[in-house]
């Protein structure tokens, strides 16, 4: 089984590239990062360095990559438009669509014909919720969640499924101080069902059932402690 995880140098992406190496597969990961890429490279099968968001990048790399069995999209441009709607500036927002939902749609386009198996993406629970301070984020995510059921069925039999998680304890939290991380997930998630933040292992769990579950397609599968249901 060869995958190909673009943006599994951090957080859910590495730790999705992790686990399905660690279970036979043949997993190429690529990022930004150099000194990431280097750090994976004793684990993984290959680990290069490509920007999600260069076209030409992404061209050259699934040139010479040839045909994949799955492809997981994980990268993220990070924890930009935040806050109130009339708040956030113009640049972050574009930051936001065209470092997720316009990059993820690019790479999909570029990858078309190279995949067999299936196309795994990263949303966020962000896109089905109702949380002030979040409606650039609810848009990005809920993009890409909506463009799910129409890629399953024009793609077919290739499968397209995303993984939706919720507050998840990875390095996209960066910005809260490491002293004050635990406390502020925590306000956020003692509520919920399961009341604690999430792990990337447990993300990782989610992202490698939908790559061997050959009977799904065009689902949203959250991993989100419940966030959405309470």
């Amino acid at each position: 089984m060869r995958v190909v995880i673009m943006g599994g140098t951090s957080g859910i992406g590495r730790a999705a590239a992790e686990l399905l190496a660690a279970r036979g597969a043949e997993v190429i990961v690529t990022g930004r990062d150099p000194e990431r890429l280097a750090e994976l490279k004793a684990t993984v099968s290959a680990a290069e360095q490509v920007d999600g968001t260069d076209e030409d990048q992404v061209r050259e790399f699934f040139e010479r990559t040839g045909e994949i069995d799955h492809l997981v999209l994980a990268f993220s441009p990070g924890a930009y438009a935040l806050g109130p709607v009339a708040e956030v500036g113009a640049d972050a927002v574009r930051r936001m669509f065209e470092g997720k939902l316009l990059a993820y749609l690019a790479v999909i386009r570029l990858a078309t014909g190279r995949v067999k198996g299936s196309i795994t993406v990263l949303s966020a629970a962000s896109a089905r919720a109702a949380n002030p301070g979040t409606a650039v984020l609810a848009a990005v995510n809920g993009g890409i969640e909506r463009m799910v059921p129409p890629l399953a069925a024009e793609l077919s039999p290739v499968r397209v499924n995303a993984v939706a998680p919720g507050l998840i304890d990875t390095p996209w939290w960066s910005f809260v101080a490491e002293d004050e991380r635990a406390a502020t997930l925590g306000r956020f998630t003692d509520a919920l069902p399961v009341p604690r933040p999430g792990k990337a292992d447990e993300v990782a769990e989610a992202i490698a059932y939908l790559v061997t579950a050959d009977y799904v397609t065009g689902t949203i599968l959250p991993v989100d402690g419940g966030a959405t249901i309470s």
